[in-house]
């Protein structure tokens, strides 16, 4: 039997849906399409390392190169690097035209079988609020991207099951299985889709044959559990979705899916009060009470099976909607379920289940409704799409940058430790330290037994003037919690160097490399702990090198190899290369431009782009003494030697513990006429610091003799 072709659509009918949906999904998500980078974006819009095609390769060979193993994902957010860089409007109109086309394409699904208020499903799907995380978080282009690939999977599978006999039936199963593996190299909760169809054709047909329902299936089941396997065991060892924060019992884990549900069904019914990050419930001790909740979604689900001889859509509907809700109801260990087992962007998927069955229901009332009763469907169901318009226009404009989403997040859940994290992450990162040291100690007040607040709040404190010591109770606090915490084994490396004790420095930065081996930090404090360690250099150098093959944007570490290959006879070329990147990548930097100017000094030919740069250094920075006297040093050799004699000056004046300065100071004055007064008077301020220099001394005497 083969099933019923799908209804013709008119081109022009079908060009103004999409025009319609299109224009409502820019309006909802107009807010959010100049915001910046927020969470954990910065993980997944392609790091420099992964940005040429031996990167590329690394997405798809290496599953530690990215922040999840979704190769299909990270490829696309390759590729838009490469149209866009790091602009990131190219990301969030990505997100928002992918939007949109899954909203089109539920259309097209729904039209083909012949469900009621298919436009109205993709309507309300491409304005619902729920759907606002998915869309406004870059990050979650995952969701976005890879629903367009299951709905066309879905849509090509349906075609070759009504194509069932005739040419080009077995194209497109092949092209329906390639777009099933696509959508699950974007993410895994497409797995649900084989079993999707099943609900389907079984709402389609009343009973799943096993020859022609479920046989052609087989292989995608197949490929549905292993990608799933897989996914898992990623979560658990590679991204840390394990430990005491995720043991739950079986039968706590089947109380928290009968929650899970209907949260997520209340918060599609009713999206009001939406969070980014919801307060976490605690399972252990409150999974008895929600006995309730998997005993109502037992009693619906036994329900609706009761009513399938009237009516099949309401269960295949729910059937859907839990299933594809499956891999986020708490059976499986997922890294957020860390601070909140529910969000948003979990439901992206599952929700066209119900807002389909709500369309359908809503055009069957209205369709056997008295003429004046559906004379008012358009404008109900227009009041209701403007409605959720406005909703997810007014939710998206929390994702305009990072302060805005965590702050809004606190107001709507002030117990949310993350939040007040990451919020002190992004005042660090703006140099606003105590704003950040408040936010860390806010979060830990909330959430003590949190390694990664811990090791932020040390790492800060390290910095500040008398507080090494609460820096070091914090960082060891971390590493208790954590013991494989290969960050905060760096920041107390650093404490170590900071003290001078670079035995103990360099054992940590060893410990968090054996940790991470490809962690770029670690490497180049490690590096410049060796760099300061008797024979060692050659080791710092193979740390700097690989901190930056690592990171090729790490202008830091570019510097400290330049300084590396300074030290090392014959590598001045060198030298001058690794500064001039360093310079490249961070043009701002006053000692970048003073380190590129040093090392030019070396070089025959290079004292005019000496000086320019050591001019550049102190246009950045004009009260930077050491640039100051390198200045005058250049200055004196290009035989300027009273321009040299005002650099030093200046340099004096901001390092007066300098006596080198005194020295070079005189030597300039010596070459200017009517000095040399003034030359001997900086000679013996530095003989007084440095008596056994010879070379002041002879000075000195020539001066003295000299004299009238």
């Amino acid at each position: 039997m083969q099933g019923p072709r799908a209804p013709s659509v008119p081109r022009a009918s079908l060009w103004w849906t999409a025009a319609l949906i299109l224009g409502l999904s820019l309006a909802c998500y107009w807010p959010a399409l100049r915001g910046g980078l927020i969470w954990d974006d910065d993980a997944h819009v392609t790091k420099p390392e992964l940005r040429s095609a031996a990167g590329l390769w690394q997405i798809w060979s290496n599953p530690r190169a990215t922040q999840q193993y979704y190769p299909l994902l990270h490829s696309a957010f390759w590729v838009e690097h490469r149209l866009w860089g790091d602009a990131t409007l190219g990301y969030h109109l990505a997100s928002v035209l992918e939007h949109a086309a899954a909203a089109l394409l539920l259309v097209l699904i729904l039209q083909r079988l012949r469900a009621p208020g298919a436009r109205l499903a993709g309507v309300v799907f491409a304005v619902h609020p729920v759907c606002v995380e998915s869309v406004a978080w870059i990050s979650e282009q995952k969701n976005t991207l890879s629903l367009v690939f299951y709905l066309l999977a879905a849509l090509a599978y349906l075609g070759f099951d009504g194509a069932r006999g005739r040419p080009g039936a077995a194209r497109l199963y092949l092209l329906s299985s390639l777009l099933f593996v696509l959508a699950l190299l974007t993410k895994t909760v497409t797995a649900t889709l084989p079993a999707a169809l099943l609900v389907i054709f079984w709402w389609q047909r009343g009973r799943v044959d096993w020859r022609r329902d479920v046989r052609p299936l087989v292989p995608w089941f197949a490929l549905a559990a292993a990608s799933g396997a897989f996914t898992s065991w990623v979560e658990r060892t590679l991204i840390g979705a394990q430990g005491a924060a995720f043991d739950l019992t079986l039968a706590e884990r089947c109380l928290l899916a009968g929650r899970v549900v209907w949260f997520y069904l209340g918060k599609l019914l009713w999206p009001a009060h939406l969070v980014f990050i919801y307060p976490r419930w605690d399972a252990r001790s409150d999974a008895p009470g929600w006995t309730g909740y998997l005993v109502a979604a037992l009693l619906v689900t036994a329900a609706l099976w009761l009513l399938r001889g009237r009516m099949r859509g309401p269960l295949a509907a729910w059937l859907f909607f839990a299933g594809s809700l499956f891999p986020a109801l708490g059976f499986f260990n997922v890294y957020p379920f860390l601070f909140s087992y529910v969000a948003d962007h979990f439901q992206y998927l599952a929700s066209m289940g119900i807002i389909a069955a709500a369309a359908a229901g809503a055009a069957l009332l209205f369709g056997r409704a008295p003429q004046a009763v559906r004379a008012a469907g358009p404008g109900l169901a227009a009041a209701l799409v403007a409605a959720l318009a406005v909703l997810s226009n007014a939710q998206s404009r929390m994702y305009a940058d990072q302060p805005t989403l965590y702050r809004t997040t606190i107001e709507r859940n002030p117990a949310c430790w993350m939040a007040h994290n990451n919020l002190g992450l992004w005042h660090e990162g703006r140099g606003d330290i105590a704003d950040a040291v408040a936010e860390y100690q806010e979060a830990i007040r909330l959430k003590e037994d949190f390694a990664s607040v811990h090791n932020n709040l040390g790492g800060i404190l390290r910095r500040m003037p008398g507080r090494a010591d609460e820096a070091f109770a914090h960082l060891q606090e971390a590493l208790r919690l954590q013991p494989d915490f290969p960050e905060a084994h760096s920041n107390l490396g650093v404490w170590y160097e900071d003290r001078g004790d670079l035995a103990s420095a360099a054992a940590q930065f060893e410990e968090a490399l054996r940790e991470n081996p490809r962690y770029a930090t670690a490497h180049n404090d490690l590096g410049s702990v060796l760099a300061m360690t008797p024979g060692r250099l050659g080791d710092a150098v193979a740390h700097f090198q690989e901190a930056v093959r690592l990171q090729p944007d790490y202008a830091e570490a570019h510097a400290n190899l330049g300084s590396a290959w300074m030290g090392t006879p014959g590598r001045m070329d060198d030298a001058v290369a690794e500064y001039e990147e360093a310079v490249r990548l961070r043009p701002d930097s006053a000692e970048a431009h003073n380190s590129l100017a040093n090392a030019l000094l070396k070089l025959p030919g290079r004292l005019g782009k000496a000086v320019a740069q050591f001019e550049e250094a102190l246009r950045l920075r004009p009260g930077y003494g050491e640039a100051h006297n390198n200045l005058g040093l250049a200055l004196n050799a290009q035989g300027r030697p009273a321009d040299a004699a005002a650099q030093f000056r200046e340099a004096l004046r901001l390092l007066p513990a300098h006596p080198e300065i005194h020295f070079n100071l005189a030597l300039a004055l010596l070459r200017t006429p009517g000095g040399e007064a003034e030359a001997a008077g900086h000679l013996e301020a530095f003989l007084r610091v440095a008596p056994d220099n010879e070379r002041a001394k002879q000075i000195l005497s020539r001066i003295r003799a000299a004299a009238p």
